[in-house]
């Protein structure tokens, strides 16, 4: 059974919707999340409440669900996610192979053309990701 997800209006409400994506490791879910969601109330929606697992499954929803269809918006959500509180402290703890989803994504969006980023910008972008 998928999640139904709605619009979150505040920092505990989307905290308490990714906890639940996040239980049922719900990819589909979180991406339908990620696509209602502004990608600049990121950073505030966020809070001081990311971690790995978040920042995962973050990931892996842009890369099977978002980038495909709107690449531009999977650059966004990257790009703010990048500003959110606590990015580097939990980037600096994936393993080797959650790096590598992350490099996925960054080759898939580099395949992809949107009027949103130029490969320069994803290249800068590339590298706060250390991807």
């Amino acid at each position: 059974e998928r999640l139904r997800v709605s619009e979150p209006s505040n920092a505990y409400d989307f905290g308490q919707i990714v906890n639940a994506v996040n239980a049922n490791k719900d990819k589909a879910a979180c991406a339908d999340l990620l696509t209602i969601t502004d990608p600049k109330t990121l950073p505030v929606l966020l809070s001081n409440k990311l971690e790995g697992e978040i920042l995962l499954i973050f990931i892996q929803s842009l890369k099977h669900y978002v980038a495909g269809k709107d690449p531009g918006l999977a650059y966004q959500h990257l790009f703010y996610l990048s500003k959110a509180e606590r990015f580097k402290v939990v980037l600096a703890l994936l393993s080797k192979n959650e790096k590598e989803e992350v490099q996925q994504l960054f080759d898939l969006l580099a395949e992809s053309q949107s009027d949103q980023y130029s490969l320069e910008d994803l290249q800068s972008l590339k590298k706060a990701y250390e991807a």
